[in-house]
């Protein structure tokens, strides 16, 4: 297709414990080669998820951005708000909202040196602005998102929200307004979560994928349980024409997989890469060996970065 040049397709964060063996290799799981460096080999962004919870140190933003660099010129990162910006402190207890969150100085400098260390290399695609589905669409909770918005206005903003209350005409007017992507999510659709959408309201599109994971979103004894899930080829498929419509209005397009369980974005990740390019992609050996319903539609590469056509 014209547009897929423009869509970058990855994971949300590299460092899972339950990667090793599934995704990487020994060569990776062994610390020779960087994470970052071995994922720019088959995708074209990574969002940084660990700047949620601790920001970014500028040497390692400059770090990523030289690693992913060196085996691919067309990667980039995009990167999560830390969750002092977003999230009540005490989330899992009271809801989010204007009047719960509580974002200081020191934040503010330290999110703005990482973010800084990654765009200076040319290598930050956008800022995630994520928020849980608590926080609704309020006029105290509209006025702080504003502020924040304009307190950060240097960087190519993307805002999620959770509610379904944001997802009116007159919020996605102002998002325009404010030219400020709206990010589009899958998640479960319990209670007022946000159905699925195909909004673009700045240059960047932007698409999470979290999975359908019902029984375990907030029924869970570990935090990751919640994104064990792997998408089915029919739900990949309405994806991949939102997708297509997204990036006829956007300059450039994010898709990223959430469903991070046992490596399971990787694959949808790839398999939506190959229905959006109708050809093969380039895959880990290991992750196919764990996945074998990939052959059809990758070339394996094995460790030492040589491709064999399977099908």
């Amino acid at each position: 297709m014209e547009h897929a040049q423009r869509i970058r397709i990855g994971t949300a964060g590299w460092s899972y414990k339950d990667w090793d063996g599934i995704l990487y290799p020994p060569e990776v799981t062994r610390k020779k080669v960087h994470p970052v460096e071995f994922l720019a080999r088959f995708f074209d962004v990574i969002e940084i998820n660990t700047s949620f919870y601790g920001h970014i140190r500028p040497e390692l933003g400059r770090l990523w951005s030289r690693k992913a660099a060196a085996v691919n010129s067309n990667f980039l990162f995009t990167a999560k708000l830390h969750r002092s910006f977003t999230h009540s402190p005490l989330a899992v207890m009271e809801p989010t909202s204007a009047a719960s969150i509580r974002p200081n100085d020191l934040d503010e400098r330290l999110a703005r040196e990482g973010l800084d260390s990654l765009a200076a290399e040319g290598k930050l695609g956008a800022l995630l602005i994520q928020f849980p589905v608590s926080f609704k669409n309020t006029s105290l909770n509209r006025e702080y998102l504003e502020l924040l918005l304009r307190q950060f206005i240097e960087y190519p903003r993307v805002v999620e929200v959770r509610h379904e209350s944001w997802n009116q005409p007159e919020t996605i007017a102002e998002f325009m307004r404010h030219n400020v992507g709206f990010c589009n999510i899958d998640q479960p659709l319990l209670g007022r979560s946000l159905a699925p959408t195909e909004h673009v309201t700045s240059g960047v599109g932007y698409v999470r994928l979290h999975g359908r994971n019902y029984e375990q979103w907030f029924d869970s004894d570990n935090r990751d349980d919640r994104y064990n899930y792997l998408y089915k080829p029919a739900e990949l498929e309405k994806w991949k024409e939102k997708v297509e419509i997204i990036a006829q209005k956007a300059e450039s397009t994010f898709v990223i997989a959430n469903n991070h369980f046992q490596a399971k974005a990787a694959v949808n990740a790839l398999e939506l890469r190959h229905l959006l390019d109708g050809k093969k992609v380039r895959a880990p050996e290991t992750l196919v060996r764990h996945y074998p319903e990939l052959r059809e539609m990758v070339e394996v590469e094995d460790t030492g970065g040589n491709c064999s056509l399977l099908g």
